[in-house]
Parts: C-alpha cells; structure tokens; sequence
C-alpha cells in the first residue's frame, strides 16, 4: 500500500516552516525529517508513524488505534504507529505532528 498522500499534504501544511525540514520516501511510506532525525510519516500502511519520548511509549499506546511499532517482529520502543482514524481532524495530527517534531529537534540538538 502506498501511503496517503492527503495526509502527507495535511503534515507538510503544519510543519511546512520548520527549519531544517526535509522529506524522504521510507518503507513505502514518507518521513518528515527535521535536522536529519525522522519526526512522523504518513506510513505506507496508512496513518502516521511518529517518533516519541520511549519513555512515553507506554502511555501513548494506551489508547485504541495507537501501538508501538513493530519491526522484524520486535517492538521498538520511541516510534509508534497511529491509526488513520485516530487523525481524521486537524486537531488530532496537531498533537500527533507536534510530538513527532519535538522528538526529533531534541535528538538533532535542537
């Protein structure tokens, strides 16, 4: 599956301005790095990858629609993955876009 580009464009509206923005196709899906560091992606299995405090992993996945995402069969702790359902409004991404794009500033040193 591809990922969906209307919900790429709706990332790119909210984070368009940010300094050292770049975009990068990944795992079918597209990144939105910020100073190199991979913040959020509209997945190729649609909704959002995001990138989070590990610390806070818990937490965020404590709600439907929301898991940590899986690679090779391990669960990887700092991203996860956000069901299209769970950012169907701008308040939704919002949120998800914001803890995407703090997480990766702080590892870019930023």
């Amino acid at each position: 599956m591809a990922y969906d580009e209307d919900l790429a464009d709706r990332i790119r509206e909210l984070i368009g301005g940010e300094p050292a923005l770049t975009e990068k196709k990944v795992f079918g899906g597209l990144a939105f790095l910020i100073g190199g560091k991979m913040g959020i992606a509209a997945s190729g299995q649609g909704g959002l990858m995001v990138r989070v405090d590990p610390t806070q992993s818990a937490a965020l996945t404590a709600k439907p629609g929301i898991e940590l995402v899986e690679m090779r069969g391990r669960k990887m702790a700092g991203w996860i993955r956000v069901d299209a359902d769970q950012v169907r409004t701008k308040r939704q991404l919002e949120r998800w876009v914001r803890i995407g794009t703090n997480a990766a500033a702080e590892l870019a040193g930023g």
